[in-house]
């Protein structure tokens, strides 16, 4: 067997185990279905290129997350030198996507970017603190204190409040 079929063959399992993984991730983060499978698409692209590399990353899957939000950001930035046109509204989730809630999706967008980066990163990925504030560069104490604000109002937002008689 060639080293390139090897190479192809790990980077075939990496993608077909944590594709999904990583486009929720980001599309927790970014909020935007489409968006994110851009952003996925385009950081895979990447980890295929770099695969010998990444392959050996402790978390490759947060690598690919990383590599997506910062893909956004440098086409933010590109943009924004552009001129602007009509401004086309962000494509909300489609009701046939069951990925992630659209009640979700939408609580989601309304946090803070940190707060749904570090979401992305410890609820969809799965990460531990640790890991989350080496892919994010923060400290862990910064993870879960985003965490615990995140978590706060999503549950304010998506948790009915119990009146005074259902505690009786």
């Amino acid at each position: 067997m060639r080293i390139g079929s090897v190479k192809q063959l790990e980077f075939r399992d990496f993608y077909r185990a944590d594709r999904d993984a990583c486009l929720r991730a980001v599309l927790a983060s970014v909020g935007d279905r489409h968006l994110a499978e851009d952003l996925v698409a385009e950081a895979f692209t990447r980890a295929w290129v770099a695969w010998p590399k990444v392959g050996r990353h402790p978390a490759p899957r947060a690598w690919v997350v990383r590599t997506a939000l910062n893909t956004r950001v440098s086409w933010w930035r590109k943009r924004r030198r552009e001129v602007a046109s009509d401004g086309v509204p962000d494509v909300p989730c489609t009701p046939g996507d069951d990925s992630v809630d659209p009640g979700l999706l939408s609580a989601l967008r309304r946090l803070p970017p940190r707060q749904r980066e570090v979401i992305a990163y410890r609820v969809f990925l799965d990460l531990d603190t640790e890991a989350t504030a080496a892919a994010l560069g923060i400290a862990p104490g910064t993870v879960t204190a985003h965490l615990s604000r995140a978590v706060a109002t999503l549950r304010g937002q998506l948790v009915p409040a119990r009146s005074p008689e259902e505690d009786r």
